[in-house]
């Protein structure tokens, strides 16, 4: 039987044979005491590559952003954050249940956020409003495709933000990703951010795990409300072990999931699937099924499915395809050929 292609997610990857191995041989004490030498190896290392003074280790992504909202903010504020950001739409309202801040969403173009929208959304001079305190951007950004926000535009919200003085929060899930398609190295896309998320448990292919990363200051009280959380852990070494491995081994090879996306965006679109092209920038493609093809989406990935190909039932209209370490050329060309009979009647 053909083996499964995956392009569900970036998260369905397995961890690789080194991280298996790093695992396995990890040097460990309990993080809570700050005695992990491998957690703190991990925080130092993620530290540097983003530029900023120091990192921490939590659980996940969804945990990094609501840990960096709850420092950032008090109670009552607001963020403002696009449309379709993670943030506000996948993280189950923690922003406002735990972090207790009103969410103001932005529209956008491809995910990307104007300095005048921002400006305009700011509030907090009258008391009849709530204080605008942070300014929330995602990079790569998700439902826009995976397209990237470019330095130019990040330093078009720097201005914003010092003007009005608001830190500026990164929820930098695949940060990586947009790093290698830019070119630029990851801590030059993120020097005009106060604080970033990243997942280890996407592109750089570990089984578990994200970072945040700040000042000194910040991370030392982003520590605190990630034990008020839930999320201090103890031997964590075995975890943090894959991490370091995937950001010394697994950063550069994304560039061939980049390749990849490319090269299954053209094949969809050669099979009349229709897409904005320009928003294919790093690992993902949207894609919507030929207008030929007359059951529903959802009917489509069943069928792709009985041909050894998953993709996630679409929401709306849009099937995303997400290509990722574990998926090589020669799947791209299997998973297109399967599209091509699923289309038939």
């Amino acid at each position: 039987m053909p083996s499964v292609i995956d392009l569900r997610s970036d998260t369905v990857t397995q961890p690789s044979p080194e991280m298996r191995k790093a695992m396995g041989a990890a040097e460990v004490g309990d993080d809570y005491y700050h005695e992990d030498p491998t957690v703190k190896k991990l925080e130092a290392l993620a530290a540097e590559l983003l530029g900023k003074e120091a990192g921490l280790f939590v659980s996940s992504g969804t945990m990094g952003n609501l840990v960096s909202l709850m420092t950032h903010t008090r109670r009552g504020d607001a963020i403002l954050l696009e449309e379709n950001s993670h943030i506000y739409h996948n993280e189950n309202g923690g922003c406002a249940t735990i972090a207790g801040v009103l969410a103001r969403p932005l529209k956008s173009r491809h995910g990307i956020l104007d300095a005048p929208t921002i400006e305009a959304a700011i509030t907090g001079k009258e008391v009849l409003h709530p204080r605008t305190s942070l300014i929330c951007i995602e990079n790569t950004h998700n439902v826009a495709g995976g397209t990237c926000w470019t330095l130019a535009d990040m330093k078009r919200v720097r201005t914003v933000a010092d003007k009005y003085k608001l830190p500026i929060h990164v929820d930098g899930a695949r940060i990586f990703n947009a790093a290698v398609a830019l070119k630029v190295k990851s801590a030059k896309i993120v020097a005009d951010a106060d604080s970033i998320t990243f997942c280890l448990s996407k592109g750089l292919a570990c089984p578990y795990g994200s970072l945040i990363c700040g000042s000194e200051e910040f991370i030392a009280e982003a520590r605190r409300n990630r034990q008020m959380v839930g999320g201090g852990m103890r031997q964590a070494g075995v975890m943090a072990a894959a991490g370091i491995v995937g950001l010394e081994t697994m950063i550069d090879r994304l560039a061939e999931d980049h390749e990849n996306a490319r090269l299954l965006a053209s094949g969809l679109a050669a099979l009349g699937f229709a897409m904005e092209q320009e928003t294919v920038q790093s690992n993902m493609v949207y894609a919507r099924v030929p207008s030929s093809f007359k059951s529903s989406p959802k009917d489509f990935v069943e069928k792709l499915r009985k041909r050894n190909v998953w993709v996630n039932p679409p929401r709306k209209d849009p099937i995303r395809f997400v290509t990722h370490y574990g998926i090589e050329r020669d799947d791209i060309k299997r998973a297109l050929e399967a599209v091509k009979q699923s289309l038939k009647k």
